[in-house]
């Protein structure tokens, strides 16, 4: 068996399995103290092109979606620490330029690593700490589920073969973090993200794709891309300010609306890099 045959799903769930990794179904790891650490790489040729974005838009992206898990997480960032791995070719002043990007999120970077590649790769760990952290796995029928800007945005990008900045969602996510039963941020896709919801919360996540705002450019199908970095959260009632896309209630799985009709949407899989579906 390959890791194309399980997915990351199913690969995460045998480590779980076999006791060698815990705790790991939420978007960040959750210490003692409060503290919040998540991590995230990026490589050159899997999740960016150089001829698609400059070397500060990359910086900032890689700090943005890791700072998007702590939003999910309700935390305040504390630091990052990044390794970067490089071709000895690589023109310093690109690397100081991903470095200004990576100052652009706000966040200080304390640590890290370099160290010789064929290839670019950039991997972040961002440090923050929640009084209270949602999780997925609290949402409950009865629940409304919001988000806290457009989808699409990615999607859209990538037909014109470049990236989207990502927001930072940071003051959303601790308001919504106050009261959510289950928040996670959207990267892989709005039916495969809320499906993650759906499965460790054990209830069924209904969606009425028709009040999901589109971002500028986005089409329907661009909902299935991912790499929006917006939040998705089941709250107890509606919140000012997010707008309301739907509703748990009992069952299972995810249900996509439009006009009261069912639809389906692709998702992103990891080690499947062309699959959306």
């Amino acid at each position: 068996m390959r890791l194309g045959d399980v997915g990351e799903l199913g690969l995460l769930a045998e480590f779980e399995r076999r006791g060698l990794a815990v705790n790991i179904e939420n978007d960040a790891a959750k210490l003692p103290g409060g503290w919040v650490v998540t991590q995230d790489a990026l490589v050159e040729g899997v999740h960016f092109r150089l001829d698609w974005i400059s070397w500060r838009d990359l910086g900032f992206r890689a700090a943005a979606v890791n700072l998007s898990d702590l939003a999910a997480s309700g935390a305040e960032p504390e630091g990052l620490v990044v390794t970067l791995a490089a071709p000895s070719e690589t023109a310093v002043a690109d690397v100081v330029e991903l470095y200004e990007g990576l100052g652009e999120a706000g966040v200080p970077v304390i640590g890290g690593d370099t160290t010789s590649a064929d290839g670019l790769l950039l991997s972040v760990t961002a440090i923050g700490r929640s009084e209270r952290v949602p999780g997925r796995a609290g949402a409950r029928p009865g629940d409304v589920l919001v988000v806290t800007g457009p989808l699409g945005a990615g999607g859209a990008a990538f037909r014109a073969e470049r990236y989207a900045r990502p927001p930072l969602r940071l003051r959303e996510g601790r308001e919504l973090a106050a009261t959510a039963h289950a928040m996670l941020d959207l990267s892989d896709g709005l039916a495969a993200d809320a499906g993650h919801i759906a499965g460790r919360s054990g209830c069924r996540l209904v969606i009425d794709l028709e009040r999901v705002p589109l971002a500028d450019g986005a089409e329907l199908d661009d909902l299935g891309f991912g790499e929006d970095y917006e939040l998705l959260a089941a709250v107890p009632e509606a919140v000012a300010g997010f707008t309301e896309v739907g509703r748990c209630e009992e069952g299972e799985g995810v249900e996509l609306l439009i006009g009261g009709r069912r639809v389906d949407l692709g998702g992103f899989e990891h080690f499947h890099p062309s699959r959306r579906d």
